[in-house]
């Protein structure tokens, strides 16, 4: 069986879409960010050059507008009044960083009797899109200000609710974003499109900025949490925009699959109480359905191809094995090893790829082969010791399970997650 054999047995609903409806101008000003921060803050920062007095000036402009707007009444056009206040304040920026430098001042005066009062050209700011995506994402610097920078400039996210979905201050988070982008301004040329291998490189970059945004959300490291809902969006927005970007591309395709296929089952990962509920477990009428269909549409029309593209093709078709079981008794596990052997060729025998692919190892042949094909593998993580755990508990080994949940529980600091572990750990040893 291929991944054509997946289409045959998905079932999948209708997608159901819709914008925000504004009441307020409140709504006003949260839509107009929500819709054009990251086109105007490509489009200032493609016209003067600097990204850093482009989102100040932009977050300005926003600034006047909660303050105006509900007395003033909202403009016939927020987008082009937003243009037209961010690019007078990064003119008045310059002029002050500029004052004590005659020639430099010439220009700013210059470029202040051509402030475009009209309707920005939203529609034709694709290019100045994407090299603000491959600014915030720019390989010099590391990854989580990558993330944090494509979260700000990409999406438009405010400096609190980054600094909520990565669990520090706001005055830290602050700081670091403005270390980032300061450093990534410095880059020679860094807002040039890059072009060939160069781009591959780059995209390449912002899909695993995106995947790593996501996996935080989907599996958070330590929390109250199961999964983190709101993260997993953005990250899936993020995808979104690039694909928009550079549309047709197989990595971002079979990315915005996997993260779809994966956020489909939020619902169901939590109970009522808020603990973790196993993927065998879950009451899969709460799954996302119509999701489902559609990133299942987009997988199913991507072919082979090689490297990272395919890599990510593959997770998603082992994704897509157990979206389309509506009971886990009809998850097909054959299918999934099949994929899980290609994928394990091609990552280079990754730890996780190896611990996962266990686990079909263990539906197809049992748990003792499972044991047997991971060999010595330490248990140094709480992931890898609570699946080695269950297949041992599968494989008759009470003793060694239960010590093996005991260890995952004291090394896990998602409080769900430890839950689960000690609930094992505690049904093994009465049994």
């Amino acid at each position: 069986m291929q991944a054509h054999d997946l289409q045959r047995r998905r079932r999948g609903g209708a997608s159901v879409g819709g914008r925000v409806r504004i009441v307020t101008t409140e709504d006003a000003v949260e839509e107009a960010w929500r819709e054009h921060w990251p086109r105007l803050l490509a489009l200032l920062t493609a016209r003067f050059e600097r990204v850093d007095l482009a989102e100040d000036a932009l977050a300005e402009a926003f600034a006047r507008a909660a303050r105006r707007w509900p007395t003033d009444g909202v403009p016939a056009s927020p987008v082009a009044w937003l243009h037209r206040v961010a690019q007078r304040e990064v003119i008045d920026r310059l002029r002050s960083e500029v004052s004590a430098h005659r020639a430099a001042a010439r220009i700013a005066e210059d470029l202040a009797q051509r402030v475009d009062p009209g309707e920005p050209q939203l529609e034709a700011v694709a290019d100045d899109m994407l090299r603000l995506v491959f600014l915030a994402c720019h390989p010099a610097l590391p990854p989580h200000a990558q993330t944090a920078l494509a979260l700000r400039w990409v999406l438009g996210l405010p400096t609190t609710e980054i600094a909520r979905l990565f669990a520090v201050a706001p005055t830290a988070m602050s700081a670091r974003l403005t270390r980032a982008r300061q450093r990534a301004a410095a880059e020679p040329r860094a807002f040039e499109l890059p072009t060939g291998a160069a781009l591959d490189d780059r995209v390449e970059g912002v899909l695993r900025t995106a995947h790593l945004l996501f996996t935080s959300g989907y599996a958070p490291s330590e929390g109250t949490e199961v999964v983190r809902p709101e993260v997993c969006a953005e990250a899936i927005r993020l995808v979104a925009v690039v694909d928009d970007l550079l549309p047709g591309r197989a990595d971002v395709q079979a990315l915005r699959s996997l993260v779809e296929l994966q956020h489909a089952r939020r619902d169901a990962r939590a109970d009522a109480a808020g603990d973790f509920v196993l993927l065998a477990e879950q009451d899969r009428r709460r799954w996302r359905h119509d999701e489902i269909a559609r990133a299942m549409e987009r997988l199913l029309a991507l072919g082979p191809s090689a490297g990272f593209a395919e890599e990510l093709r593959l997770q998603a078709l082992i994704a897509a094995v157990h979206a389309v079981a509506l009971h886990p008794d009809e998850t097909d596990w054959p299918l999934a090893l099949t994929f899980y052997d290609r994928l394990l060729a091609l990552s280079g025998e990754d730890r996780v790829v190896r611990l996962n692919r266990a686990v079909a190892v263990a539906r197809v042949h049992g748990a003792a082969q499972a044991l047997t094909e991971l060999g010595m593998l330490d248990p140094r993580d709480h992931r890898t010791a609570g699946a080695l755990a269950e297949l041992h508990a599968e494989a008759g080994n009470p003793e060694l399970a239960a010590a093996l949940f005991t260890s995952a529980a004291h090394w896990c600091a998602c409080d769900p997650v430890r839950r689960h572990y000690q609930r094992r750990a505690r049904e093994i040893t009465t049994a």
